[in-house]
This record gives structure tokens, C-alpha cells and sequence, in this order.
């Protein structure tokens, strides 16, 4: 990518999406193009067809997507199956006619095989049955990657996926229903501490264990491969080091300052036992992460208390 090369990055105002347009922009790249979703609905194939006959972008990164935490993907199946089959199928098919030269496609670690073997080889998906909370999403997702490398083959497409692990950061989704585990627990820990509420329940039994990544680091690894990689499947980026729920939430209560309880409600589903990835490809390429757990949660924790949403 040349510094005046116009690059479109679909999904600029989510976490992932806001984390390339500030690294790109720290770079120099002086030509990156947007659309907010209601200047364009990624949906329908007619304004994404006009959309790219009128921009004609050279790179697309391809971050926009339905997303959700365990309660969003279980409650709207439909939803997450539907639109995230269109958004990628609409962009992915229109960046092959506009002759685009490079396409980045962002996967999720969330759509491993429930029991793969760990840590997570890229070569495991589809080895095995899908986690059943967030299967319609997965599958979607499943499918962008299976299209980057179907046009890479019949066209000869320089189309990448990348596959995050959970991801947090900068501009996240705090939803009190729809967000994902991390900033789900930044806002319940810290409404109860704003509250003086004794006690914070806390989804599942607390013994899953994660890996999570911050959002610029993220970004950070998509440039470096944005660069350098140019290989069908996929490409891992994690952190390499998990933790459990309870340790994740007992750190998010020392961030917050909050001095209540943290229990934990066994009723509730866990998920995925276990989801930490191997990186050995992205490490062979050079690339490590540069922002420890504890620093990240404090900078999101800082940013969620300039959000409006902290109100709510």
C-alpha cells in the first residue's frame, strides 16, 4: 500500500474497525474512505454495487459484521446468519469485479471447532462440531473465508483472512445485553461500584478460559500482514496467553475500584471450555503484541468512562 492509495475500511466506527483507521492514519495513508451505515447499508447488493463503481478503493479491509456476545448470537440466529452472509458476500464479490488489489476478510476464533485441541491450529476449523450459542454466526463467518479463498482460486484474488482472538479495546460495544464478556464486566462492575452494590453475579461457573487481544495490537499485526501476507485460509492473531472468567473479572474489579463481591451464576451456559489460539505463524512473521492485559483494560476502562453509554 502506497500512502495516497485509496483504502476503504468497512466498519470503521466498530472497535476493530476504529483501531485500522487510527493505525493507518498514524502511518500517513491520506486517502481512506468510509461510509457510516446509514450513508450505506451493506446489505443491499445495489448500494454496495454503486458504492464501489463510484469509490473504486484499491485495499478494503473488511471489519464490518453483525457481532454480539453469547445472549445476542443465541436470541437472533436469523439476524447474525443472515446479514453477515450478505455484508461479506456484497463486498467480497464487488472488491473481485472493481479489480481490487488487496482484501483483508476478519474472521473470529469464536468459530473454531467448541472442542478443537489447544492451543488453536488454523488448520482445526471445520474439524469438528461448532459451539451451538453462536453457530449461525459462525458459519457466516465460516463462509467469508471459504469466499476470499473460492475467488483467490478462480480469479487469482489477493483476498487474506484473519482470524482475532477476543478482541477489546478502544470504542467498544458496551451493551448491557448484546456486548462480549470483557466490556460486559467493565460495565456491570462499574455500575456497581457507581450503585454501592454488594455484589456483581457474573454469567457461568467463571472456569472458561480466554485469550484477549487489544484492539490496536490487533491492528498493529493486520498492517504488518497487510503488507507481507498474501497466503490463502488464514492467519491467527492472539496474544498467546489465556486466563479464566474469574481471574479476567477479579482483574477488571481491581481496574474499576470496585470493593464488592464477585459471584458467579452456574445456571448460566459457559460456553466454549477453553479458546486460546496458536500464533506461530504470525510469530514467524515477526509480529508480537505489544500491550499486557491489565494496561488494555485500563485504557478501556478510561475510554467507557467518556462514552455516553456509561449512563444508561
Amino acid at each position: 500500500m502506497e500512502k495516497s492509495s485509496k483504502i476503504y475500511i468497512a466498519g470503521h466506527r466498530g472497535m476493530v474497525g476504529s483501531a485500522v483507521h487510527r493505525k493507518l492514519s498514524r502511518e500517513g495513508f491520506v486517502n481512506i474512505i468510509t461510509r457510516t451505515s446509514k450513508e450505506l447499508d451493506l446489505r443491499n447488493q445495489a448500494e454496495v454495487v454503486n458504492f464501489f463503481e463510484l469509490e473504486k478503493p484499491e485495499y478494503v479491509f473488511l471489519a464490518a459484521a453483525k457481532v454480539g456476545g453469547i445472549l445476542a448470537n443465541n436470541n437472533f440466529r436469523a439476524d447474525f446468519l443472515y446479514e453477515n452472509l450478505m455484508i461479506e458476500s456484497n463486498i467480497i464479490h464487488q472488491s473481485h469485479l472493481s479489480k481490487v488489489k488487496k482484501l483483508m476478510f476478519f474472521g473470529s476464533s469464536c468459530i473454531y471447532p467448541r472442542m478443537a485441541p489447544q492451543p488453536i491450529k488454523e488448520e482445526y476449523l471445520l474439524s469438528g462440531y461448532l459451539e451451538s450459542t453462536n453457530e449461525p454466526y459462525a458459519i457466516a463467518k465460516i463462509a467469508g473465508i471459504k469466499l476470499c479463498d473460492a475467488y483467490r482460486a478462480q480469479f487469482n484474488c489477493n483476498f487474506i483472512s484473519v482470524m482475532p482472538t477476543n478482541m477489546y479495546g478502544l470504542n467498544d460495544n458496551y451493551h448491557p445485553e448484546n456486548s462480549h464478556v470483557l466490556p460486559a464486566l467493565i460495565r456491570r462492575i462499574h455500575e456497581a461500584k457507581m450503585n454501592q452494590t454488594a455484589e456483581v453475579v457474573v454469567w457461568g461457573s467463571g472456569s472458561p478460559l480466554r485469550e484477549f487481544l487489544y484492539a490496536d495490537d490487533l491492528a498493529d499485526a493486520c498492517f504488518m500482514l497487510m503488507q507481507n501476507y498474501n497466503e490463502p485460509g488464514l492467519i491467527n492473531i492472539g496474544s498467546g496467553v489465556d486466563l479464566s472468567i474469574k481471574e479476567l473479572a477479579l482483574l477488571i474489579k481491581e481496574v474499576v475500584g470496585y470493593p464488592g463481591e464477585l459471584t458467579f451464576d452456574t445456571s448460566k451456559p459457559d460456553g466454549t471450555p477453553r479458546k486460546l489460539m496458536d500464533n506461530t505463524k504470525l510469530k514467524n512473521l515477526g509480529w508480537e503484541p505489544k500491550t499486557p492485559l491489565k494496561e488494555g483494560i485500563e485504557k478501556a476502562y478510561q475510554d467507557f468512562l467518556l462514552m455516553p453509554i456509561k449512563a444508561n
